[in-house]
């Protein structure tokens, strides 16, 4: 449809991929490199920066692939929530992600289970076939990365310093992305357009007392209950931070924008300051 072409051009030009003519810039050209949606190539080409590529990749690979999470019997729910909790990350699901994936390869490596590490999947209502795929993703994406020479930063989940890296690779990429709690109890109000939506039952932060208020997500379903998908916390500062400025003036007016404004006003004297010293 005309309209979507529209949406998707826009879509290009806010995250830097086309040059004034229309067509693809350098940065571009790079991004349409990886077989990913854009905004995961802008997440992992921004990754490069700063410094957290090998989080980026098992990220893009565990989001790319389907779904790791098993659809469980009836009756066994609160089991398989349980077992799933011991890869939660406070920070959010993408975290959670490189929690699941760095278990399901030391599983696969570890000599005990025997090479039967479909069995620990199914202990932990985990896909095997999925986990599989992401690897086999991964290691795609690596090779992609070494072609074109882009560098691969050593592992470093766990620290602060990381886990904000992660958070502002993911912002480059997804700050369209975002979503307010409006009223405490978990119903997102999505920045771009004014509709509503309910965590994925998948997520770390589904039927917990600690709701985040500013999310960014993967992905919104309007077939899975008007549910958003694979979903961490971020700081109004850090989008404001991110954000291009021609993106966010273009924002339908709400609540929520204006939140936004104010910070993005607060900072704007120390952004000042900063150009003035470079």
């Amino acid at each position: 449809a005309p309209e979507s072409l529209m949406q998707a051009l826009e879509d290009l030009d806010y995250l830097a991929a086309l040059d004034n003519d229309g067509n693809l810039s350098e940065f571009g050209i790079i991004m349409s490199e990886f077989p990913l949606d854009p905004q995961l190539s802008k997440s992992l080409l921004a990754s490069c920066e700063f410094e957290c590529v090998d989080e980026m990749l098992t990220i893009a690979a565990m989001v790319t692939a389907p779904s790791c999470f098993l659809h469980t019997p009836a009756g066994t729910e609160e089991i398989a929530r349980t077992r799933w909790h011991r890869f939660s990350h406070p920070a959010g699901d993408h975290f959670t992600l490189i929690n699941i994936f760095n278990a399901f390869k030391a599983a696969s490596a570890n000599p005990t289970h025997q090479g039967n590490t479909e069995k620990w999947c199914r202990d932990y209502f985990l896909s095997f076939s999925a986990l599989s795929m992401a690897g086999v993703i991964r290691a795609e994406l690596v090779e992609i990365m070494k072609r074109i020479e882009l560098p691969i930063s050593q592992p470093d989940f766990g620290s602060e310093e990381n886990l904000l890296s992660i958070k502002k690779a993911l912002l480059s990429g997804y700050f369209m992305h975002i979503a307010r709690d409006v009223d405490g109890s978990g119903n997102y109000l999505m920045l771009t357009h004014k509709q509503v939506a309910q965590l994925h039952p998948f997520s770390s932060y589904y039927n917990t007392r600690r709701i985040p208020e500013w999310i960014l997500f993967h992905e919104f379903s309007i077939s899975e209950g008007n549910s958003i998908r694979v979903v961490s916390e971020i700081s109004p500062h850090l989008f404001a931070e991110l954000v291009p400025q021609y993106y966010f003036s273009n924002l339908p007016p709400s609540e929520s924008k204006d939140i936004l404004q104010e910070v993005i006003n607060h900072l704007a004297p120390v952004s000042a300051t900063k150009e003035e010293q470079k």
